[in-house]
């Protein structure tokens, strides 16, 4: 079988999803190639400025498509899955189908942006969903839809050794949305050692929090490093975005990946509770608000012999979670 893989428009933690469906059809056996959208994206806008024509979203995205066009008609794959749907034009859709060739669409920005992803749905063979808050509006537009929770690799998040210069005792690694910044400006975190990384360019340089982040603000991360800044706290949290583009669409039922992959990496942490958590991770403790994330913060860290207990139990808990096996189903539903 033959899959050619459609990388994300946008970077930093979508990548980790394309990066995991990638492992998992190799692990599969299947012969896949991959088409960089964010990287055609860039070219396109690059080439605009230099023609004089003025760069666009909408521009760059049209040459964008036709490149993945291209791309598809020269190898003729068996199956093109995308990673996030965003900036790929419905004609790009249509023109692949048309030639016999499905499209499997994964879609990783649920509940918060359902209203743009539920209309694209239409226009795939099959689609994913990572969370199924509004699974029904998706299969009302593609009967062919599925909700797949956030997976990890075993091959990257597992326990490793700690690293001094990553060494903490609280760490987040995550995009600095508002409500975030809200949240932890509102903590005491007198006395505790913290790590804030991830993206946290959006952050006022006068906020309280810009003595934490632990690398230059102005840049994020590399994925890789956070593997070792969990692996180096004695404590991290999950703290799910509020961000969307209504109110009714920031409260959704799926874990985050940040806790799939914390619990797999073996890290103690602490989460905001959702449906799907209580049921998969009971375990792990949660928290109401600033001040009682504070409180619960600094008994955890007085209790190292309770956290590794948690830790354990937790792993265990995820350990199906892979993406090998997302893919399995995947690739079953697209009948392959």
């Amino acid at each position: 079988m033959r899959a050619l893989l459609v990388r994300p428009g946008p970077n930093f933690s979508v990548e980790d999803v394309a990066d995991g469906y990638l492992a998992g059809l190799t692990d599969l056996g299947v012969n896949v190639q991959e088409f960089r959208l964010g990287d055609a994206m860039s070219f396109a806008e690059m080439a605009l400025q230099v023609n004089g024509d003025g760069a666009t979203g909408h521009g760059a995205a049209m040459i964008a498509a036709s490149l993945l066009r291209g791309a598809v008609f020269d190898w003729w794959p068996d199956l093109v899955i995308v990673v996030s749907s965003f900036f790929l034009p419905p004609i790009c859709y249509q023109a692949i189908r048309a030639r016999g060739i499905p499209i499997a669409t994964i879609f990783t920005e649920c509940p918060y942006e359902d209203d743009a992803q539920v209309n694209i749905a239409a226009h795939a063979d099959v689609c994913v969903v990572n969370d199924p808050q509004n699974l029904e509006r998706f299969q009302a537009n593609n009967p062919k839809t599925i909700y797949l929770p956030h997976a990890y690799r075993p091959d990257i998040h597992h326990p490793r050794p700690h690293v001094d210069r990553f060494a903490s005792d609280f760490c987040f690694v995550g995009t600095a949305y508002p409500s975030r910044i809200e949240f932890f400006e509102a903590c005491d975190f007198s006395g505790v050692d913290v790590a804030l990384a991830g993206n946290w360019q959006e952050l006022d340089p006068d906020s309280p929090l810009t003595k934490f982040v632990a690398h230059e603000r102005e840049h994020c991360i590399v994925n890789s490093d956070a593997h070792d800044y969990y692996a180096s706290t004695k404590a991290s949290a999950n703290i799910y975005r509020t961000e969307s583009q209504r109110p009714e669409l920031a409260d959704g039922w799926a874990m985050g990946p940040r806790e799939v992959e914390l619990a797999a990496s073996g890290t103690f942490f602490l989460t905001e509770a959702r449906g799907e958590n209580r049921e998969v991770l009971p375990m792990v403790p949660t928290f109401d608000g600033p001040a009682d994330f504070s409180d619960k913060l600094r008994w955890w860290l007085d209790h190292p012999t309770e956290r590794a207990d948690v830790a354990l139990r937790a792993r265990a808990a995820v350990a199906d979670r892979t993406f090998t096996e997302n893919t399995k189903k995947l690739l079953a539903l697209a009948g392959f």
